[in-house]
């Protein structure tokens, strides 16, 4: 599959800014399933970008703006080509596997993705709740799919119950948010059950017809490592693999460690318009 991906950020200030700093992360990735074919970042008032790659291997784009603004707009242009396959469902959970997710290396070496942070920290009582329904971590495999399930059957999207500040602790109260939010749940739980995962922001192609929810912006999930296969990508939004419809940006601890744009400028308040659409070129 093939897309263009268009992403649009308007800022208006309430007063005039007299400089602004912004990092953006809003390159897709290239990797084995997925291939950037072109990527084109314009933004006005005009600014020259410099690039680097964060801890998380993220691509993030720095630029500065001197003068005297208003206004800020920051347009991507993105082609990517995408070819996965299914298999998580499908997978066994072997006794070699068993034993390296119970090895003290395995621990060690997924640690930043077994700890909780701000975002993705929930209480003990939270997570005893939320086990007495879908059960025990015996197979982190089916475990993670159960989870994703739970979540999408029991939680409302609602685009009102909560901002981008919201933790999980307070979207399990709630049972209610949006991509971010379930993401950061999900999070909670696996973690919360030593299953090693992260944060994934990109986008969701949904097409005519679809069932699927979370274009109107980026979209976010999570992938679970999985000992001999890699990072698979979990959709509790639509309680589906992460698979040809999903387009990744980055990865990360949460929501904080991949954010679309952080800045910091001289000035009063603003508002941000975001414009994402995303279309499949061929199949």
């Amino acid at each position: 599959m093939k897309y263009q991906i268009e992403h649009i950020n308007k800022f208006h200030y309430d007063t005039p800014v007299d400089q602004s700093l912004n990092h953006i992360r809003l390159k897709p990735r290239t990797d084995e399933c997925q291939r950037l074919l072109s990527y084109r970042t314009e933004i006005n008032p005009t600014a020259v970008t410099r690039e680097h790659v964060d801890l998380w291997g993220n691509t993030v784009e720095k630029f500065f703006i001197p003068e005297i603004h208003e206004n800020l707009e920051v347009k991507t242009t993105s082609i990517v080509s995408i070819q996965k396959s299914p298999f998580i469902h499908r997978m066994e959970y072997s006794p070699e596997m068993r034993n390296i997710y119970h090895s003290e290396l395995f621990h060690q070496h997924y640690l930043a993705y077994l700890n909780q942070t701000n975002y993705t920290f929930i209480n003990k009582e939270q997570v005893e709740a939320i086990n007495q329904i879908i059960g025990e971590n015996t197979n982190p495999i089916q475990y993670s799919l159960d989870v994703m399930k739970y979540i999408h059957e029991n939680y409302v999207y609602d685009t009102e119950a909560s901002d981008v500040k919201t933790q999980a602790k307070d979207s399990i109260n709630n049972q209610a948010g949006v991509c971010q939010d379930f993401a950061h749940v999900m999070l909670g739980i696996l973690r919360a059950n030593l299953v090693p995962c992260r944060y994934v922001s990109g986008y969701l192609y949904v097409g005519e017809d679809s069932a699927l929810v979370g274009d109107s912006a980026t979209h976010a999930w999570v992938e679970v490592i999985v000992p001999g296969i890699g990072w698979c990508g979990l959709d509790p939004t639509n309680n589906v693999e992460a698979l040809e419809n999903h387009v990744r940006i980055g990865t990360g601890r949460d929501y904080d460690d991949v954010s679309p744009l952080q800045g910091v400028y001289r000035g009063g308040g603003q508002t941000l318009t975001v414009n994402v659409s995303c279309t499949l070129l061929d199949s």
